[in-house]
């Protein structure tokens, strides 16, 4: 279910992947922000090796600041939060600025329903596209993106890293 007033007529709640797991979509509250912290540390933690010992950034965020400066979501299965978005409105359309999922939660559909929420609320607020980037070693990040209709626009060297960007017309 998704609780918030500019849900758009959302289709939620969702039963994941037909393990019979309901999912609530919610939301961000400043008392969040430690458990997206949590997340956020358990999703990227795999990819340090592979990003020769780089933390990937949302390893770093301050997800107090980003509840209050973004749109942030979190998906709760059993009152238990799995995973969060954080979208950012921009002149020509939504930049998601950052979506993860507890690896215990992976492949049961809550990206998925992430990305789903991301693309309802960015047509709720007018825009007609999303954009995204991830790191070029995130290659799990960028199938679950193209099995999403999301298409890579370029490469490009970023801060010391290759940052692959796409987007999705909606």
């Amino acid at each position: 279910m998704v609780d918030d007033k500019f849900s758009g007529g959302s289709r939620w709640p969702r039963t994941l992947r037909g393990m019979g797991l309901p999912l609530r979509l919610r939301r961000a509250t400043s008392a969040d922000a430690p458990l997206m912290q949590r997340i956020a540390e358990l999703a990227y933690t795999p990819y340090l090796e592979r990003m020769g010992g780089l933390r990937p950034g949302p390893m770093d965020t301050d997800y107090l600041v980003a509840v209050s400066d973004t749109e942030a979501w979190v998906a709760a299965s059993d009152s238990e939060v799995v995973g969060f978005l954080l979208l950012v409105g921009e002149a020509d359309g939504m930049l998601l600025e950052g979506v993860a999922v507890l690896p215990s939660h992976h492949g049961q559909g809550v990206g998925r329903a992430l990305l789903v929420l991301a693309e309802e609320r960015a047509t709720a607020l007018g825009h007609a596209r999303i954009r995204l980037y991830t790191h070029e070693t995130m290659v799990e990040n960028q199938r679950l993106y193209e099995r999403n209709g999301y298409v890579e626009t370029h490469r490009r060297g970023e801060h010391g890293v290759t940052r692959v960007f796409y987007q999705k017309v909606l």
